[in-house]
């Protein structure tokens, strides 16, 4: 008799390691999209360029090679990764190269009138992003940011070929030493529905909110 319960307890385990990733890898890819897609729009050439080169860099290449590259070949660099770093920086930076057209667009979206309101009141450049544009646009990218940290969510199981003990790492080891494919994929593929489910029912929860301090703002 298979004990299914030690098993699903490895599996959780992955679990583990799967938010973990899923978390961190975004908190990267909100950070790297702000400062591409900003500098997308920036008025200094090099600053574009630069954000430019990278966004068609990872959206140009796979995240296989982009996680190997972290984990195998940056350390002929002398930069050593432990496989929770190497997935966390490709993953950041892969999704971080197409919220941060998420970033360009939404922003690129406010109305001329917003700027020129922007200009009446005096404020700079910055105060004009940070007071007026970015609160305004934030509400347009959150649907998207939510899709986007869902395939980072997905795209977390490529850490299994690095060895990283992820759910997609975890039910391979418990189909090899069981034989059964069933329980443990049926297990991780619920486990990544549910995840997703709680990003999706997040992001709309803190759209709402949103919507309705901009309301307030408005009125």
């Amino acid at each position: 008799m298979i004990d299914w319960s030690g098993y699903l307890s490895l599996i959780l385990q992955g679990a583990v390691v799967t938010v973990q990733l899923t978390v961190m890898g975004s908190a990267l890819a909100l950070v790297m999209a702000f400062l591409a897609g900003l500098g997308r729009l920036s008025r200094f050439a090099a600053l574009r360029w630069l954000a430019t080169a990278y966004i068609e860099f990872f959206r140009g290449t796979s995240i296989f090679v982009q996680l190997f590259f972290a984990y195998f070949v940056l350390p002929f660099a002398g930069v050593s990764l432990t496989p929770l770093q190497a997935g966390v920086l490709a993953l950041g930076l892969n999704v971080g190269a197409y919220a941060a057209e998420v970033v360009r667009g939404a922003i690129q979206s406010i109305g001329k009138e917003q700027y020129e309101a922007c200009i009446a009141l005096n404020l700079s450049r910055w105060q004009c992003m940070r007071r007026i544009i970015i609160p305004q646009a934030l509400l347009v990218m959150l649907p998207t940011f939510g899709n986007n940290a869902i395939e980072l969510l997905k795209a977390t199981s490529v850490v299994s070929l690095i060895s990283l003990a992820d759910m997609t790492f975890q039910a391979n080891i418990v189909r090899s030493q069981t034989g059964n494919t069933l329980f443990p994929f049926t297990t991780i593929l619920i486990l990544y529905f549910v995840f997703a489910m709680i990003i999706t029912f997040s992001m709309r929860a803190l759209e709402r909110r949103m919507a309705r301090g901009l309301d307030g703002v408005r009125n």
